[in-house]
């Protein structure tokens, strides 16, 4: 199962506001040792936002969602989710009694329109304020303030996914190869690492450098501990013999 992550709203795509959804659910998949597969940024666009669900759904994947579930007109998320999964929009009668315990008679009659959600919704609870978020299938939707979303987001995983938790996730090892060498010149080595250890991903950071280092690449080979190592060490080693070229090592087996 993929994990991907949707975050809404044209004052992201416009500038107005820096995303801080992506480095924190980066941080707390990471914490669980599981890893953020794709993202997207997806302004207030309903069919935009019902698209992309669409394309999720099928290919079955684990999303989260921030922004957009709130009750001014900008807000299209509620509505996309219930097109996208074909099902009506109706209201919620528990989110609609917490939101009335948050907001007594305040809580009618627009605060009420954060209940509504398509029909077979379950709730996310909300720690801050009690207006919940809701879950359809692999999908959850979260607010788009982080003191909310965060939280909310861990509930998710912890409640609803702790069978996906990795007590032995994928490491990291990187190197960094200074000397005369550029990509096109490694690419035999990069291709034969990348045949002789299946699940193994790497990456290729080109620099063109300043005085003090010159023009250098930083790779990366990430996967399942052992593999990863393996790969490491075998292209490490390629390299060292390659006329030139003179290796730092950024992240050892040790450091991981």
């Amino acid at each position: 199962m993929k994990i991907g992550l949707f975050v809404l709203g044209d004052e992201l795509l416009s500038g107005k506001r820096q995303d801080r959804h992506l480095p924190k659910v980066i941080e707390l998949l990471g914490a669980r040792g599981m890893s953020l597969d794709w993202a997207r940024f997806i302004g207030d666009d309903m069919a935009d936002i019902a698209e992309a669900i669409r394309q999720t759904r099928v290919r079955g994947d684990l999303v989260l969602s921030c922004g957009g579930i709130g009750a001014t007109p900008d807000d299209l998320t509620r509505q996309a989710a219930a097109l996208a999964f074909e099902r009506p929009l109706v209201r919620h009668p528990e989110a609609e009694a917490l939101i009335e315990a948050e907001y007594g008679d305040k809580a009618h009659p627009r605060r009420v329109l954060m209940a509504d959600f398509p029909e077979g919704a379950g709730l996310i609870p909300n720690p801050v304020n009690r207006v919940a978020g809701f879950f359809v299938d692999h999908h959850h939707f979260v607010p788009g303030f982080p003191d909310m979303a965060w939280p909310m987001i861990e509930w998710v995983l912890d409640t609803r996914y702790p069978h996906l938790r990795n007590p032995d996730p994928a490491v990291e090892f990187r190197l960094r190869a200074l000397g005369s060498s550029a990509e096109s010149d490694l690419l035999d080595l990069m291709e034969d690492v990348l045949a002789r250890f299946p699940g193994v991903k790497l990456s290729s950071l080109p620099f063109r450098g300043d005085a003090e280092r010159g023009r250098h690449i930083e790779f990366g080979l990430r996967g399942e501990r052992p593999r990863a190592a393996a790969a490491f060490e075998h292209f490490r080693e390629q390299l060292c013999r390659r006329p030139g070229v003179v290796l730092e090592l950024l992240r050892t087996p040790a450091d991981s």
